[in-house]
Formats: C-alpha cells, structure tokens, sequence
C-alpha cells in the first residue's frame, strides 16, 4: 500500500500548511482529503506537490507492504 506519511512531515519541516499546499500549489481540497486517507492520487499530483514542495517521490510517499 502506497502511503503519504512523508508528505506531512516534509510539510513541516519547510514550513508548508495545507492552506499554502491549496492555494499556492492549486492542489483542491478534496485531493487533500485523499492524500490524508492514503487514497489513489494522480501522477500530475504527485508532480506537482514534487515541484512545488521541491522535494523527490520518497519524500512524500512510500510503500508499506499490506
């Protein structure tokens, strides 16, 4: 299962909220809420927050065998 944990903490360490992430970011709410619950997201997502949080995959994201 793929999970999003890394994402909060790099977040945190460079100072990014879930409002700067939407309104800076152009990344919506409802995709917020996915990323939280470790829903399915979009590789344009995942390139975007990618670019935006100036960081590789495995800072936000990582598998974790079932």
């Amino acid at each position: 299962m793929i999970i999003f944990d890394k994402l909060w903490i790099t977040m945190e360490e460079k100072g990014v909220s879930t409002y700067k992430l939407r309104e800076e970011c152009g990344i919506d709410s409802k995709t917020v809420r996915r990323l939280k619950a470790n829903d399915n997201i979009e590789t344009k997502t995942l390139n975007k927050l990618c670019g935006f949080l100036d960081c590789k995959i495995e800072d936000i994201m990582e598998f974790v065998k079932d």
